[in-house]
């Protein structure tokens, strides 16, 4: 299979999404394995997650982590609160799964808050680990989409002229 190289990138690595050869270079087959699944209350712990999958044989740990922002629409916002469905729990643990098996990660980590939160505060994190940075990448990509699609959380967006409003109810 012959991969079409970046436009300009010296090593000639494939496009995003474009698919790639087997990996020769790889120990084992990837572990797959969801370490933590989970919504809460409590403020979330990044280096907690990242130290969590860290993994001897990867050279790649990848953290994304979702804050609240202090505009929307070009409106200010002041807080968001979280709030969410009892299956919440269940519904990030399947999700988790099910990423872990599509890709090529040694291990996932994923937490969504739930609660009131201030401008700056974390409101999800989610970190990958894989052999490659590739791997690694797209796996938390891949996660972050999936939860924002079906964790069934609904945010209610505080903005600073007093007025709110609940996003992504059903």
């Amino acid at each position: 299979m012959r991969l079409e190289p970046v436009a300009g990138h010296p090593e000639g690595l494939p496009a995003p999404g474009a698919a790639r050869p087997p990996d020769t270079s790889r120990p084992r087959p990837p572990a797959r394995r969801v370490l933590r699944a989970d919504v809460s209350a409590e403020p979330l712990d990044i280096p907690g997650h990242q130290a969590l999958v860290a993994d001897a044989a990867a050279g790649a740990v990848v953290t994304f982590t979702g804050v609240v922002r202090d505009n929307d629409r070009g409106r200010g916002v002041i807080g968001i609160e979280y709030v969410s469905h009892p299956t919440a729990p269940r519904v990030l643990a399947e999700v988790a799964a099910e990423v872990a098996e599509r890709s090529q990660a040694e291990a996932l980590a994923v937490t969504h808050r739930i609660g009131i939160l201030a401008v700056g505060e974390p409101a999800i994190v989610a970190t990958a680990c894989g052999v490659h940075r590739a791997e690694a990448f797209e796996a938390a990509e891949l996660l972050v989409e999936e939860v924002k699609h079906r964790l069934p959380v609904w945010k209610r967006q505080m903005f600073a002229d007093g007025t709110e409003e609940w996003v992504a109810c059903p």
